[in-house]
């Protein structure tokens, strides 16, 4: 019961739902979560600490950079459910929306380019 809390608690927050929308989509960094969701890397760090002590996402180093993902779901049942309705809740939201197009503009910029910028 306790980790299904932890995980709910997670999820009672604007900008973490929303970045499980982005990596529900792809990989991605800190910065360019921070790029996406408007907001400063270390707000963005906090939110995926709490995310990863969930259990909701996992991440992988990829040569200069962390990259985050959504947690494969192992034997998890209640995870399963709760990350295959996240794929289909908020989808017509507004914040939603504007994410998935500036993921689209954030493919196309040279990651190394992106995570200088200060």
């Amino acid at each position: 019961m306790k980790d299904l809390e932890r995980k709910f608690k997670a999820l009672a927050d604007n900008k973490r739902l929303r970045i499980l929308k982005i990596l529900g989509k792809q990989k991605m960094c800190v910065c360019e979560l921070a790029s996406v969701l408007g907001i400063a890397q270390p707000s963005v760090s906090r939110h995926l600490k709490k995310l990863k002590k969930a259990g909701l996402i996992e991440s992988e180093q990829n040569g200069f950079w962390t990259d985050y993902y959504i947690a494969r779901n192992g034997n998890c049942n209640y995870l399963n459910v709760l990350i295959q309705n996240l794929r289909n809740w908020c989808n017509d939201d507004c914040l939603v929306l504007e994410d998935l197009k500036k993921i689209k503009k954030i493919k196309k910029i040279d990651r190394q380019k992106l995570c200088s910028k200060k």
